[in-house]
C-alpha cells in the first residue's frame, strides 16, 4: 500500500474549520486505499497559532498524525501593517513573502519533515495555499503536490508568489468551476492537471428535527447560519437585513446562530445562539430550520451550503459570492441576495409557500447526491493519482527570483488584481 501525506495548518477531531475539516475528511476516506499520514502544527487556534496540542505522534480517529510546533505566535498589529501593505499599493515579491511569515503558522519542524519525505510519500495533499506550510512545501516537493487551494475571491488570491506555485504542482483539486476560473485567470495554468472535485460531509444516517426543537426550545419557524459569527463572514450585514425585515414582516421568524462568536451579536428575543453544538444536533438543527443562510462573500465551497442540500433544505447566500451563486445556479436548491429587498423578497418567498421550499429542497438533495456523496468525490481523487502516475509532469516549479530581483516594487496591489478577475458563476453554471 503506497503511502499518502496530507498536510494542513490545524488537524483534530475538534476543529471545524472549513479547510480543516475538509482535509480530516479526505484523510478518512482515502485510508482504505492508502497508508495515510498527516503532517500538521501544535496549533488548535488560528488566530493566535498558539501551541495547544503536544508535539509528536498522534492518532484522530484512526489516522496517524505527526504534529509540530509553531515557532512562534502571530503578531496581529506586524500582519495588518504587512497586509495592507501587499493588499492596497504597489509593492515587491519580497513584501510578499514577509507577508507570508506574518501570517503563518511557521513550523520549521513541518517544513524540515517534509523536505526529507522524499521518497516515502508517492503523493503529498497540501491544503489551502495561503498558508505558510503550503506555499514552501509545495515548493519543496512539487513533483508530487497535489493542491487543494481552498481560495476564495479575497486580496490574498492577487498576490502574485502564489501564480508560480498553481503552475508548479503536480495537480490541483479545486473545490468549484468559479474557484478554478479564477486560478486560470491569475495564473494560466490550464497545463497543470485539475479538476472540481470538492469534498463531501458526514451526514448521519437519521436526522431528528422534533428532537432538535424540544432539545433547544426552537417553538416556530427559524432560518438558521451555521458557521463562525464574524463581520468577515458577514453577519454583521445578516443582523442588520434581519433586524430590518422583522419590522415589517408578515411572518416572522427566528434566526438561529450555530457557532463561536467572533462579534457581538444583537440582543432580541428572537436572535437565538446556540453556541458549539455535537455534529448530531447541529445537522438536527439543520433538518428542523426553514431555510439556511450564508452571508458570507468569500467562500471556496460551502461545506454546510451542501449539506443543507444534503437534508432537503433550501439555502438562502450571498449573491456577491461567486461560488455560492454558482452552487446555486448549478442545483437549483438556493436564491441569491445582493441587497436588503433580495433578502425579504426571497425570505418572504419561502415562508409564504412551501412548495418554493420543498422544490429548492428536493432540487439541493439530488445536487448533492450527484456531485458530492464520497463515491463520486474519491473516485475523483483515485482518477487523478492514476492520471498522475502516467502523464509526465507538465511544468517545473519555476525558481524564486535573485535578492535584487524580489525587492523591485513591481507587483501590483491584490485588490487590484482581483478586481481584475472574472465574476460571477462560472461558465458551466449559466444552465
Amino acid at each position: 500500500m503506497s503511502r499518502l501525506a496530507v498536510v494542513v495548518q490545524r488537524y483534530g477531531a475538534d476543529i471545524n474549520g472549513g479547510a480543516e475539516l475538509h482535509a480530516r475528511y479526505i484523510a478518512e476516506r482515502l485510508a482504505s486505499r492508502f497508508d495515510v499520514r498527516v503532517l500538521t502544527t501544535c496549533a488548535r487556534d488560528y488566530v493566535s497559532w498558539r501551541n495547544d496540542f503536544p508535539p509528536g505522534a498522534d492518532t484522530v480517529h484512526g489516522i496517524q498524525v505527526e504534529r509540530f510546533p509553531v515557532a512562534r505566535e502571530r503578531n496581529l498589529p506586524d500582519f495588518g501593517i504587512k497586509t495592507r501593505r501587499v493588499f492596497v499599493r504597489a509593492h515587491t515579491l519580497q513584501e510578499e513573502l514577509d507577508w507570508i511569515e506574518s501570517q503563518g503558522p511557521v513550523s520549521p519542524g513541518l517544513l524540515t519533515r517534509l523536505r526529507r519525505s522524499r521518497d516515502e510519500f508517492e503523493f503529498v495533499i497540501l491544503f489551502s495555499v495561503r498558508y505558510h506550510q503550503t506555499y514552501y512545501g509545495a515548493r519543496a516537493l512539487s513533483d508530487r503536490a497535489v493542491l487543494v487551494p481552498t481560495a476564495e475571491r479575497e486580496p490574498a488570491l492577487g498576490l502574485s508568489m502564489f501564480q508560480p506555485v498553481f503552475r508548479g504542482v503536480r495537480a490541483i483539486m479545486y473545490n468549484s468551476p468559479e474557484e478554478r476560473a479564477a486560478i486560470h485567470a491569475l495564473s494560466h495554468n490550464e497545463s497543470v492537471p485539475g479538476v472540481v472535485v470538492g469534498v463531501g460531509s458526514a451526514i448521519p444516517a437519521t436526522v431528528d428535527a422534533a428532537k432538535a426543537r424540544k432539545t433547544f426550545g426552537l417553538n416556530g419557524p427559524f432560518l438558521l447560519y451555521v458557521g463562525r459569527i464574524d463581520e468577515n463572514k458577514g453577519c454583521a450585514e445578516l443582523f442588520d437585513f434581519y433586524l430590518r425585515y422583522l419590522q415589517t414582516a408578515p411572518r416572522p421568524i427566528d434566526l438561529v446562530l450555530v457557532g463561536t462568536a467572533a462579534m457581538p451579536i444583537p440582543e432580541h428575543p428572537r436572535i437565538r445562539h446556540l453556541g458549539y453544538v455535537a455534529d448530531q444536533d447541529k445537522f438536527d438543527v439543520l433538518a428542523a430550520a426553514e431555510a439556511l443562510v450564508m452571508p458570507s462573500a468569500y467562500e471556496s465551497l460551502s461545506m454546510v451550503t451542501l449539506e443543507a442540500w444534503a437534508l432537503g433544505r433550501p439555502v438562502l447566500a450571498n449573491a456577491r459570492c461567486d461560488v455560492l451563486v454558482g452552487q446555486c445556479r448549478r442545483s437549483g436548491g438556493g436564491f441569491c441576495y445582493a441587497h436588503f429587498g433580495d433578502f425579504e423578497t426571497m425570505l418572504e418567498r419561502l415562508l409564504a409557500d412551501p412548495s418554493v421550499s420543498a422544490d429548492l429542497g428536493r432540487r439541493g438533495r439530488l445536487y448533492y447526491d450527484a456531485q458530492y456523496s464520497w463515491s463520486v468525490i474519491e473516485d475523483k481523487y483515485l482518477t487523478m493519482f492514476d492520471r498522475l502516475r502516467s502523464e509526465p509532469r507538465a511544468t517545473a516549479m519555476e525558481r524564486l527570483p535573485g535578492w535584487f530581483a524580489r525587492r523591485r516594487p513591481d507587483r501590483p496591489a491584490a485588490i487590484d488584481v482581483v478586481a481584475g478577475l472574472p465574476s460571477g458563476a462560472a461558465p458551466e453554471a449559466a444552465a
